[in-house]
């Protein structure tokens, strides 16, 4: 509707010039780190929340530094598509929706990962950031 429509041109606002290319990139690096945590994952990917008989704790790739990096992906995905899209209803949409669906689904998530590995997922809590890698101590 934003593109090709100008229904939401009241909600438009502007940014400098460099803003989108940040929005882009944001977008890139959200792709190529969707695309990793996905190839990292391999079989044990679900798109719904549960776990195979033969599932087990993936720690390498990207999940050696963060426990959700999907999620980080569709939040640097929303955050570039913000920048890109100079509209506070066609920008800022995504990351009201990737805030919802990260808010509901990994309180769920991550008690389930702790009763099917137990202490194994608690110690990789302890080494890694939900979203963003840990600081370096």
């Amino acid at each position: 509707m934003y593109l090709f429509t100008p229904w939401l041109s009241f909600a438009d606002y502007h940014l400098p010039r460099f803003a989108p290319w940040c929005g882009a990139t944001l977008i890139g690096a959200g792709l190529w780190l969707f695309w990793q945590s996905h190839s990292d994952l391999g079989k044990n990917w679900s798109q719904s929340l549960e776990l195979r008989k033969d599932h087990e704790l993936i720690s390498h790739g990207v999940y050696r530094f963060i426990r959700h990096p999907m999620y980080a992906s569709i939040g640097l995905w929303s955050l570039g598509q913000s920048l890109v899209l100079e509209n506070w209803l066609a920008g800022w949409c995504a990351l009201a929706a990737f805030s919802l669906m990260y808010l509901i689904r990994t309180p769920r998530e991550e008690p389930m990962m702790c009763e099917s590995f137990g202490e194994q997922y608690r110690d990789y809590m302890k080494r890694t950031g939900r979203l963003f890698p840990r600081r370096i101590r």
